[in-house]
């Protein structure tokens, strides 16, 4: 199942590249797998709650026009920035216009009373947010029909970088990841996936929140290291490929790898959210592409192998 339909050149040059690097993967992808879910009737879309160690946790549940409880759908957990919630997040990211189920979940209240994702400095203290995202996919798995080889995480700001906590830690059930704006705060939290995953990396160069070439008083790396590691985690070769489309965009593509790593940076881009508003952050945002397109076709090109 397609996820998007590619509509800006942009999105195409890039994506024709994408498919082209992920050829050998897609093709040793295993055929859909059923959850437990599928034959049920369906939650509709809205506001829900689940247990997660001993915190009732919320979320928003986005449940396409086109789903079948028959037919096993795409699964995609979308975690919002830090002091934002689910529910702004899918009103910026267009991300529920994919063809797929796709969840909000919300952060738990930390530093200066605002919701945050674990694995950052102001996140609150003692919250298992890996063990939420494997109790939450528990639940829709089995109360939707989920293709299990097909289930996601994408975010921004600090639930991007949540992203990447949950690439190296919960690898058998998270098929590929595309965090945007990422916080990738130096926790000392050792990455060791039980396999390689996929990633595609998106960055402004401008961005003043999280700052591209990192920033040392606040443990961030340089997105391009945190790049870099994905790349040796995956077994790539050294040096990117580099393409450009149109003026404002530098697309950075990892060759030789056991799992596809692919890096987008805007030029002069801000805290923001491609193809989107200003309502998505601070500074310019580009309109070369839609980031829920090249997120939605990077994830259609990698499901879980069998």
């Amino acid at each position: 199942m397609n996820l998007a339909r590619p509509k800006t050149l942009a999105v195409l040059a890039i994506t024709a590249g994408l498919l082209t690097v992920a050829l050998p993967s897609a093709t040793a992808a295993a055929p859909a797998a059923r959850s437990a879910g599928c034959g049920r009737q369906a939650p509709a879309t809205g506001d829900y709650e689940v247990v997660s160690g001993g915190i009732t946790r919320t979320y928003r549940l986005h449940v396409p026009e086109e789903y079948s409880a028959t037919e096993a759908s795409p699964l995609i957990v979308v975690y919002h920035g830090r002091g934002r919630t689910g529910a702004l997040t899918e009103a910026f990211s267009d991300l529920s216009r994919l063809d797929a189920i796709v969840a909000y979940p919300n952060g738990v209240v930390g530093d200066e009373n605002k919701q945050a994702w674990q694995g950052a400095p102001y996140s609150a203290d003692g919250v298992d947010d890996v063990r939420f995202t494997a109790d939450l996919l528990d639940k829709l798995e089995s109360e939707l029909c989920v293709d299990t080889t097909a289930v996601y995480a994408t975010g921004k700001s600090n639930g991007a970088a949540f992203t990447g906590i949950l690439a190296c830690e919960l690898a058998d059930r998270i098929a590929a990841i595309a965090p945007v704006a990422g916080a990738f705060y130096q926790q000392g939290r050792r990455c060791a996936p039980s396999r390689p995953v996929p990633v595609l990396d998106i960055h402004g160069t401008g961005d003043t929140t999280i700052p591209y070439d990192g920033d040392g008083q606040r443990d961030l790396p340089s997105v391009q290291t945190w790049v870099r590691d994905w790349s040796v985690r995956n077994h790539c070769d050294p040096e990117p490929r580099v393409s450009q489309q149109g003026d404002d965009v530098l697309t950075y593509t990892y060759k030789g790898c056991r799992a596809d790593v692919v890096h987008v940076a805007v030029t002069d881009g801000g805290h923001t959210w491609p193809g989107s508003d200003a309502s998505s952050g601070p500074g310019y945002v580009t309109q070369t592409f839609e980031a829920h397109e090249l997120i939605g076709a990077f994830f259609t090109a990698h499901k879980l192998r069998s």
